[in-house]
């Protein structure tokens, strides 16, 4: 179930997403920087291709059943001005995507699928396409309060994808910092600050188009230059041994697999292993990202 809007944005992206990827390799290769690798392009392609795939075959359930159920039991009347309506659609979109964003990384059982998007140690356009492959399943949920709110399914659907053009560009090392624009949106600066696997820079800067989100919840921060911080380090903090088709998609649920029948951990630990923050045990033999920053951050104390 895809609108003839989505359709659109399609044939119009295509070719932009050739043209931009063709520019970055270009500079990339004049510059002699190693910004690209044919597997790390092909993982990009291949995760894509599984989360379409996904989407496109489950999209039918959540739009034409799920989301059309709220919207056509919505407590409120649409905006009658159209201008007014598209506008609150996208502000409402994006506050329920960095809700799901911070929830990807904040909760171990759905950090198990976002794992995929943050495991390449890359950071070019096409890690844009690295997708969180079984998102789909479950993304829809967060966008029940705008169909009740009166937000047809469709249109939640179409700004949702027009978004995805953003959060796409901004994957890119080439862009610096945009000015004033850095105040409002999610900027290139922004976004690699969220792919570094540095312990300042973990978890933070969630949002898809505004950057306001963080700045109003605690979860911003910005990209610092050389002499005061260490160069962006891409990519996660464990970086996974056998990087292959099925591992790159089903590691982190491996793992919680293995925790969950644990016998030595109790049934309280085993739900701390599957919905705590990554990194959390019950020993403190792993650190969750804030006990990293706690870390460095006394280690850098202690230094001074």
């Amino acid at each position: 179930m895809q609108s003839a809007r989505e359709s659109f944005l399609l044939l119009l992206t295509t070719p932009l997403y050739i043209i931009v990827i063709g520019l970055e390799l270009i500079l990339s290769h004049l510059r002699k920087q190693n910004t690209y690798t044919l597997k790390d392009t092909v993982q990009n392609v291949y995760l894509m291709l599984l989360n379409g795939g996904i989407d496109l075959l489950f999209r039918s359930v959540y739009i034409g059943i799920i989301l059309l159920f709220f919207y056509n039991h919505r407590i409120v009347e649409p905006f009658s001005n159209p201008w007014v309506y598209w506008l609150v659609l996208l502000i409402f979109e994006d506050f329920m995507y960095y809700w799901l964003h911070r929830v990807d990384h904040e909760c171990r059982l759905f950090w198990a699928t976002h794992f995929t998007h943050h495991s390449s140690s890359k950071f070019n356009l096409t890690v844009g396409f690295r997708s969180s492959v079984m998102e789909p399943l479950y993304r829809f949920v967060y966008f029940i309060p705008l169909a009740w709110l009166g937000f047809h399914p469709l249109d939640i659907a179409f700004v949702y994808s027009a978004t995805q053009i953003w959060g796409i560009l901004i994957h890119t090392e080439k862009v610096g910092k945009l000015g004033f624009l850095e105040y409002l949106f999610v900027t290139p600066s922004h976004h690699r600050v969220h792919h570094g696997s540095n312990p300042k820079y973990l978890d933070k800067n969630m949002g898809m188009f505004l950057i306001v989100w963080d700045k109003l919840f605690g979860t911003f921060q910005k990209e610092l230059p050389p002499e005061e911080y260490q160069p962006i380090r891409y990519g996660l903090t464990s970086p996974i041994e056998k990087e292959n088709a099925f591992n790159i998609v089903f590691h982190e649920w491996i793992n919680i697999f293995k925790d969950l029948k644990n016998k030595r951990f109790t049934f309280k630990q085993k739900l701390g292993y599957l919905f705590g923050p990554p990194g959390w045990s019950h020993n403190g033999s792993r650190l969750t990202s804030t006990q990293m920053r706690q870390a460095e951050e006394a280690q850098t104390n202690k230094e001074q």
